[in-house]
């Protein structure tokens, strides 16, 4: 029988009194088993991550930046390994599953370097006379211990994303991962525990969604950070209205295709980037928009490259596309095409369910009301149609109660800058999909899609406030 994985409690593994499996979602196979904490184990988590919040806010930087460092280059080392239990648990195609690790090296990487730079400032106050004699030094202390709240698609870097920003402010962090992908984070608190961090810095805790409450209410985690459903999200944040929430919600991304674009590489990116992740992400492209004069030539260019994707077994090396998370996923996903359908859309290919499996799948005529096109599919669909200006085509990627990320295909800057101004949206990618994200740069939404900003640097600033000393008495 394979062995128990045990959790994290406060940088010490740990051992509760029920169990979770975790199956491949390929073909149901069992993949491990993890310890679940008890109510009483959670308590002590939350404890010690209170009692040491201000040795943590304390550590020197190197301490920080070392930890971090050490993380990344440990995950450099078992690169394959780790991406292999990426693949096993979430079922993405080994070729994601190593990109994946290589990003969470990297942001490891970027928060020990941004670790070495977080510095306070000073501002001279003696413009005005009254303060002649004085100096403000301005410096930026954490709110306090991080809840990370992680979901399922990313079961490595968006832990990362959390986990390596608050250790770089100095703040106790404590990770919910999803249910379906607890290993990945159980095995970045194992690299973590082999750090000179203190004890109750971190703590793992697989418990189920349910439990997640008490996390969430309790006053000593001012911090919420949370990454998954619109409506989870929202009710997090409405439940704690006093804590510092930071919500990462999704969106259905849009694609706008220009008449000046490079139609063969507009077509292959938005084919791929539709349905990577089995189209489980917040930035897949769901909504294309073509011009016009273009449209009739794009159309059949954009179904060869989805019809040309390798779909299958996510251990096989040439596979690009693999199953979503459960058959509920995917059962949800033939139940929104089907509506669409009904109402009038068009499949060009695609539309078909094998268990967890769905078709890369390509709708045109689809009704603005439909699911598949106001909401977040999650799953790998898009949907395409022409538009005729560009007035027109912006208006549509704002008719959304979403706003994460955009791409605009054109080789015009005035269009490039134009679509800057005018798109609401927090990234806008220019020459390609709204899928790219570097991850050193901010990176969230507006509307529905969230509120505040990863990307090293961004979440530091978000997990943190700034506080003034001021100086008297000073000869300046």
């Amino acid at each position: 029988m394979a062995q128990t994985t045990p959790f994290w409690l406060a940088g010490r593994p740990a051992t509760g009194d029920g169990e979770l499996a975790v199956t491949h979602p390929y073909d149901g196979r069992p993949v491990g088993t993890v310890s679940v904490p008890t109510d009483e184990q959670v308590e002590q988590a939350i404890a010690a991550a209170d009692a040491v919040r201000a040795r943590a806010a304390a550590l020197p930087l190197h301490v920080r930046a070392e930890a971090l460092a050490r993380v990344s280059r440990r995950l450099s080392e078992h690169a394959e390994e780790i991406a292999r239990l990426i693949t096993g648990e979430n079922g993405k195609p080994l070729l994601w599953a190593r990109g994946e690790v290589s990003r969470a090296i990297s942001t490891f990487r970027f928060a020990a370097e941004e670790t070495r730079r977080w510095s306070g400032r000073v501002q001279r106050l003696d413009t005005d006379p009254a303060a002649e004699g004085r100096m403000a030094y301005v410096s930026r202390v954490p709110h306090g211990p991080v809840l990370a709240i992680t979901p399922f698609n990313f079961p490595l870097n968006l832990v990362a994303h959390k986990v390596a920003p608050a250790i770089a402010v100095g703040a106790p962090v404590i990770v919910k991962p999803a249910p379906a992908t607890p290993l990945s984070a159980l095995l970045l608190g194992e690299l973590l525990a082999e750090t000179d961090l203190p004890e109750g810095m971190f703590s793992v805790l697989p418990v189920p969604n349910e439990r997640a409450t008490a996390l969430v209410d309790d006053p000593r985690l001012p911090v919420v950070s949370f990454t998954g459903s619109g409506p989870v999200g929202w009710t997090i944040k409405d439940r704690v209205p006093r804590k510092h929430v930071t919500l990462e919600l999704g969106g259905n991304a849009a694609a706008v295709v220009c008449a000046d674009a490079d139609l063969d590489h507009a077509a292959s990116r938005i084919g791929l980037f539709a349905n990577y992740q089995g189209g489980q992400s917040c930035i897949a492209v769901q909504r294309v928009l073509v011009a016009r004069e273009v449209h009739e030539s794009f159309v059949p260019r954009l179904v060869a490259a989805v019809e040309g994707l390798v779909t299958g077994d996510p251990w096989e090396e040439s596979t690009q596309v693999g199953p979503l998370i459960s058959e509920e996923a995917a059962r949800r996903v033939e139940s929104w095409v089907a509506e669409a359908v009904e109402a009038g859309a068009k499949v060009l290919t695609g539309g078909t369910r094998d268990g967890a499996s769905f078709a890369p799948t390509v709708l045109t005529d689809v009704p603005p009301e439909a699911k598949v096109s106001c909401e977040e599919v999650f799953g790998p669909v898009l949907t395409v149609q022409p538009f005729d200006t560009l007035e027109e085509a912006f208006a549509l990627v704002n008719d959304s109660r979403y706003g994460l990320q955009a791409g605009v295909f054109t080789r015009s800057l005035d269009v490039a800058f134009r679509a800057n101004r005018e798109l609401e949206v927090g990234g806008v990618v220019i020459g390609d999909v709204p899928s790219y994200r570097a991850d050193q740069m901010p990176y969230g939404g507006v509307k529905e899609s969230g509120v505040g900003r990863e990307g090293l640097r961004s979440a530091m600033e978000d997990f943190t406030y700034e506080k003034v000393m001021v100086l008297t008495g000073l000869r300046l």
